[in-house]
C-alpha cells in the first residue's frame, strides 16, 4: 500500500495518524504563531489540508508541520489553505437587497454608524457594502472595520483590485441587488484589471483579527460575517456570536450567510429574526 492510500485511509477514523498530526499542526501553528484553527469544523481542513500537502510537496501532516515551523515563509502560502478566500461582490444579491430596503433606513436614524465586516476575505464584501451605503447617503457618516485573520487577503481587500472577467458576474449581482446607477461608476480600469474608488474605503478600518482569540468591536450597527461560521466547530460559532452580541448597539443588526442561522446556538435568545429568509437578525434590547 502506498504512502499516499494510507494517508487517505487514516483520515477516516477519529484517532487516525492523520488525525492525531492534525490536532498537532493546529496547536503548533497557534503556539509558533498565534493562529487559532482548532476551533475550525475537521471535515473542511482535512479537504484543504490534504491540497496543502500536494502544494508544499509533503507526505504527512508531520512534515506540513516541521515545514511550517521552520519556515515562517510557509505560513502565509498555508493560510490560503486554511482560510477560504472564495467570495464574489453582492454575493446573494437579494441579501444586498433586503440591507438596502428594509436596513438601510432604520440605521439612517444614527448620527453615525459603525459597520463591521467580520471574515472580508480579498474585500468583496466589503466594496459591496460601501457602495450600498453610498447610494443611501450613509458612506460618509459611516466607519467600517473590516478584520480577516490572512493578513495577504486584507493587503488584497485595501487595494481593491480585481480581474476584469469578474466584472460581468459582479455588476449582474450588483443589478439584482437594488444598485441605483452602474458599478463601473465605482470603479475604473488599471492593472489588466479595474480598481475600485478610493473613496470607498476612505473610512475603512482594515484589521487582522481572528474570531477565535480576539476581542469585539463596540458599539456597531451592522456586523455582517457571511459564509465564515460555517468553517468553525459549535463551540467557536458560539464564541463568534458572542463578540458579536457584545460589539453591536441595543437593536443592531447581524447579518449571516445563507447557510448559517443562530437556531442552534446558544445564543440565539439575544436576537430576534428581522429577515429568516435572509438570514438578518436584529439584537433585543
Amino acid at each position: 500500500m502506498s504512502a499516499q492510500t494510507i494517508n487517505e485511509s487514516d483520515g477516516q477514523s477519529g484517532n487516525s495518524t492523520f488525525e492525531i498530526e492534525l490536532t498537532l499542526l493546529l496547536e503548533a501553528i497557534f503556539q509558533r504563531y498565534h493562529c487559532d484553527f482548532r476551533g475550525y469544523a475537521k471535515s473542511s481542513l482535512r479537504r484543504r489540508l490534504r491540497q496543502a500537502m500536494e502544494r508544499f510537496g509533503v507526505a504527512s501532516l508531520s512534515e506540513l508541520q516541521s515545514r511550517v515551523l521552520h519556515d515562517a515563509q510557509a505560513l502565509p502560502i498555508l493560510l490560503d489553505y486554511l482560510t477560504v478566500q472564495v467570495s464574489e461582490m453582492f454575493r446573494d444579491p437579494t441579501h444586498f437587497l433586503a440591507l438596502r430596503r428594509d436596513v438601510l433606513p432604520l440605521l439612517a436614524t444614527y448620527p453615525s454608524l459603525k459597520v463591521w465586516i467580520a471574515g472580508c476575505s480579498t474585500g468583496e464584501e466589503l466594496y459591496s457594502m460601501a457602495i450600498t451605503l453610498a447610494e443611501a447617503g450613509l458612506l460618509d457618516r459611516t466607519i467600517i472595520y473590516a478584520t480577516d485573520v490572512n493578513e495577504e487577503a486584507l493587503r488584497k481587500a485595501e487595494a481593491g483590485v480585481y480581474a476584469l472577467d469578474r466584472v460581468a458576474g459582479f455588476s449582474a449581482n450588483y443589478a439584482k441587488a437594488g444598485g441605483t446607477g452602474s458599478l463601473s461608476d465605482w470603479f475604473t480600469a488599471a492593472y489588466n484589471g479595474v480598481v475600485f474608488d478610493r473613496r470607498l474605503r476612505r473610512n475603512v478600518v482594515f484589521s487582522d483579527h481572528s474570531l477565535a482569540t480576539d476581542g469585539d468591536f463596540a458599539a456597531t450597527h451592522l456586523v455582517m460575517c457571511r459564509n465564515v461560521l460555517i468553517y468553525f466547530d459549535r463551540e467557536l460559532q458560539d464564541r463568534a456570536i458572542a463578540l458579536f452580541e457584545q460589539s453591536l448597539v441595543p437593536r443592531g443588526f447581524l447579518a449571516l450567510g445563507s447557510k448559517e442561522n443562530l437556531r442552534v446556538s446558544s445564543r440565539a435568545a439575544a436576537f430576534e429574526t428581522f429577515d429568516g429568509r435572509e438570514r438578518i437578525y436584529r439584537k433585543q434590547p
